[in-house]
């Protein structure tokens, strides 16, 4: 998996491209995340548009994230979820969890829309 990090709006979008399997990638997100969060940036997108695999393990980095995020009164919202990424995040009721959006603007939108009201 590799990622790359840049912003739009009022969040930071992290673009995930390849397998998400967890692992040492998911240890670089986390402190990816972690970095982003001691720089008072704690709105995250996480563009899945170019994720062709995820397992268990990629879904528990995307928790730990939005756990990490929502800690720091932020949030981790996911956009462009292919459909077999979000039939998983169906199948395993994480569609419940996570805020989902179309696209990475309407998602980094929706964190200016909740600041004005």
């Amino acid at each position: 998996m590799n990622y790359s990090v840049n912003e739009l709006y009022d969040a930071v979008v992290v673009r995930l491209k390849g397998n998400v399997l967890g692992g040492p990638d998911g240890t670089k997100l986390h402190d990816e995340l972690h970095k982003l969060k001691a720089a008072g940036k704690k709105n995250v997108v996480v563009d899945l548009a170019k994720v062709k695999f995820m397992n268990s393990s990629g879904l528990g980095m995307l928790i730990s994230g939005m756990t990490t995020m929502r800690n720091a009164d932020g949030d981790l919202r996911l956009a462009n979820a292919a459909d077999r990424i979000q039939s998983l995040l169906i199948i395993t009721k994480l569609i419940t969890v996570f805020k989902h959006f179309d696209s990475v603007e309407e998602a980094a939108a929706s964190y200016r829309a909740e600041a004005a009201s």
